[in-house]
């Protein structure tokens, strides 16, 4: 399990993330929402041990991620983040390959090769595998280092915003694949949005951030109701339900009450 422990970060004496504590549940998808600039992003990079906490800490199974040898790691977390960079004359194939790179350290199996193509026809690129990452559209793009992530078969999987650039079909594919990730595999993932509607879809919690601290946390149905949502972004919103889940439908207008902090 993810814990977050009175984590604080600053940057430039600017206060990033304040007293955050969070756990994450073993096995099921949690989401990050928020507001632009709450510290969603942020806090995923401090769970990726990519950034290090002014204060707190965050643990694996227990332990501080500072502590996890880097290659224990990486074999038990990834992170697709926002900013990626943007390998040119490389296959589709070849760059899916590299989320096995901390199973097989240069030494490729069979398995190896499997977990690829599983990644690939999961996230419908196989008819792309041949074709140079640069060619493709950025919603192929993102779809492939999505499929990197996958491929890379860790306990923990940390996706930044994995919906970027992508139409309602490819949106469709994605979502199959997170949650396949949960379902069927039972990794644990931590996923930011900012589409309430992927999160009500997707995320069994709900972890909601505002100017850096937690605003709320709990089951996705406690969270993704109209007063709080209103309180968190202050903005006006319609909650409905559908097939069982809530539905927002942001409003014209802000006619909305000053935010207050929520979190039980």
């Amino acid at each position: 399990m993810i814990s977050v422990r009175n984590l604080s970060y600053a940057v430039g004496g600017t206060p990033i993330l304040s007293e955050v504590t969070v756990d994450i549940v073993p096995g099921r998808i949690t989401a990050l929402i928020g507001p632009n600039g709450a510290g969603k992003s942020t806090l995923l990079a401090q769970m990726a041990r990519l950034l290090r906490p002014d204060t707190g800490n965050v643990t694996l199974d227990g332990t501080d991620v500072h502590q996890v040898p880097t290659g224990d790691l990486a074999r038990r977390l990834a992170i697709l983040r926002q900013e990626q960079g943007q390998p040119s004359r490389m296959t589709v194939r070849e760059l899916v390959g590299f989320g096995r790179f901390p199973h097989h350290r240069g030494r490729v199996t069979a398995r190896d090769r499997t977990h690829v193509d599983t990644a690939l026809e999961r996230l419908s690129l196989t008819e792309f595998a041949g074709r140079y990452f640069d060619t493709l559209s950025g919603g192929q793009k993102q779809r492939v280092l999505i499929a990197m992530v996958l491929c890379q078969d860790t306990e923990v999987v940390l996706l930044d915003e994995p919906m970027n650039n992508l139409d309602p079909a490819q949106v469709q594919v994605v979502m199959g694949a997170v949650d396949h990730m949960s379902q069927a595999l039972g990794k644990t993932v931590v996923v930011v949005l900012h589409d309430l509607n992927h999160a009500a879809g997707l995320a069994s919690q709900v972890v909601a951030m505002k100017a850096g601290r937690v605003f709320a946390k709990g089951e996705t149905d406690r969270i993704l109701n109209r007063p709080l949502l209103e309180r968190l972004y202050d903005a006006a919103f319609d909650v409905l339900r559908h097939d069982g889940r809530p539905i927002v439908v942001p409003k014209a207008g802000n006619d909305v009450s000053p935010a207050l902090n929520v979190c039980p």
